[in-house]
């Protein structure tokens, strides 16, 4: 579509009544009840902006997708209040990460009625999580806040991104339809394992995308899916009014925020006790959790930080580029880091007088393994020259996670990477878009 085209389509589309909502029911796959619905924003009818792809992809360009982010939402709200869905029903509704936080004024009276009266899951895919991570993680926070819940949608899309479920915590885990359709593989046998163990460990609802048929179903169940999604169920399009109340809920987790002013060294020394070490300690410390990582191939992450990018070995990038070839998230922050330090690491510079520019932390989290080097020097040693660390080794999970959690809230977003937040989806087709094998009409 050329740009005045463009601009005209995305002007009429935010014009009152532009953009609507429609609904797909989730349901309990055993009793087929349904527990709530997942609204998904259209552009106006007809036009070359009705499918959301479009819509969205149009709008991040047009320097206009807080305004459009917020026309779904708002139209997903309205919705649900009209058909009077109430606090029995949960809402799940999509958002974009960087725009989400806080409300405009215009949009503030709407959000506290919303509170009041209905029980809402932001859901977020999960490609947000690797370029978007310090955002995404104050809308986690800024939910629980006002008790709304978190969905990680596509889950498995991208196995990278296993191993950054705990550091979200989310309260529901949907898997990508791929998952459900596809055959099985060592690849799904790696997502469900890592799923599985994420929902054992954190209580998590597991949904199901894509279930078309008994058969898919079938496979839902086999996957450890609670809830299910998908045209065997229903195809979005208006919502029932009023709406019955469901019987059950899919449970929210309740996981208190994180204070924003935590480092890796503050969350670990209120829970383990210090050692003195040098730097020669320290890096054999740091070699052993990196090389643990480089025998795993279930995409683990690797957050670290160093006072100065010069400060690190050519052998430690060179690790690193290692590890971000073989499909790891590799971060390294620092006074001076430059964007990518080493082949596919993704770097982040820190200010000169920031909180962790005096730490040096290394945190390793896989599906199945956690680890963490957490140190600060000894302001008198840095003085005397004589190179000594307090510092701490944990592998307990719920501490690494926490450690990562604070790193990841200072990663800068990868700029080159929004498009592909809000253009296509990956290769496959969720179940509330066009199948090319059957005849359909267009969704909603």
């Amino acid at each position: 579509m050329r740009t005045k085209e463009t601009a005209a389509a995305l002007s009429e589309a935010l014009q009152p009544g532009g953009i609507r909502a429609v609904y797909q029911p989730l349901v309990h796959l055993e009793t087929r009840q349904v527990l709530g619905y997942e609204a998904l924003g259209r552009g106006p009818e007809g036009s070359s902006l009705e499918a959301p792809t479009e819509l969205l992809g149009a709008a991040r360009p047009a320097g206009l997708l807080a305004e459009v982010d917020w026309a779904c939402r708002t139209a997903a709200f309205q919705g649900a209040l009209v058909a009077e869905m109430g606090s029995s029903s949960t809402l799940f509704v999509n958002v974009e990460p960087d725009v989400a936080v806080g409300a405009p004024p215009e949009h503030r009276d709407l959000l506290s009625r919303v509170a009041a009266e209905l029980r809402v899951v932001l859901e977020v895919t999960e490609r947000a999580v690797i370029s978007r991570p310090a955002e995404l993680l104050r809308l986690v926070d800024w939910a629980r806040d006002h008790s709304w819940g978190i969905a990680l949608d596509d889950v498995g899309s991208n196995p990278l991104c296993l191993a950054l479920l705990p550091f979200l915590e989310p309260d529901v885990i949907k898997l990508d339809l791929r998952v459900v359709q596809g055959r099985p593989t060592a690849e799904v046998g790696l997502i469900v394992s890592a799923v599985m163990a994420e929902a054992e460990r954190s209580g998590a609802t597991v949904v199901a995308e894509g279930i078309e048929t008994e058969e898919h179903m079938q496979a839902a169940l086999a996957l450890g899916a609670i809830v299910g999604q998908g045209w065997l169920f229903g195809r979005p399009g208006p919502l029932p009014t009023p709406v019955p109340a469901a019987a059950d809920t899919i449970p929210l987790l309740r996981v208190p925020s994180s204070p924003a002013e935590q480092t890796p060294f503050s969350v670990v020394r209120s829970a383990r006790p210090l050692r003195q070490g040098d730097k020669r300690l320290l890096l054999g410390i740091a070699t052993y959790l990196e090389e643990q990582a480089t025998s795993w191939h279930d995409g683990p992450v690797i957050l670290s930080t160093f006072q100065d990018q010069d400060e690190i070995e050519a052998v430690t990038l060179e690790r690193y580029a290692t590890l971000a070839g073989r499909g790891s998230l590799v971060v390294a922050l620092g006074r001076g880091m430059s964007a990518e330090p080493a082949p596919g690491v993704v770097g982040s510079a820190l200010p000169l007088e920031h909180r962790l520019s005096e730490e040096w932390s290394v945190v390793v989290v896989g599906p199945h393994y956690a680890g963490a080097l957490v140190a600060r020097q000894r302001p008198a040693s840095a003085a005397r020259g004589d190179d000594r660390w307090d510092f701490a080794v944990t592998h307990d999970r719920s501490l690494v996670v926490a450690a990562g959690r604070a790193l990841l809230r200072q990663v800068a977003p990868d700029e080159s990477s929004l498009d592909t937040l809000t253009s296509t989806r990956p290769a496959g087709r969720r179940s509330d878009e066009p199948d090319d094998r059957v005849e359909v009409s267009s969704p909603g």
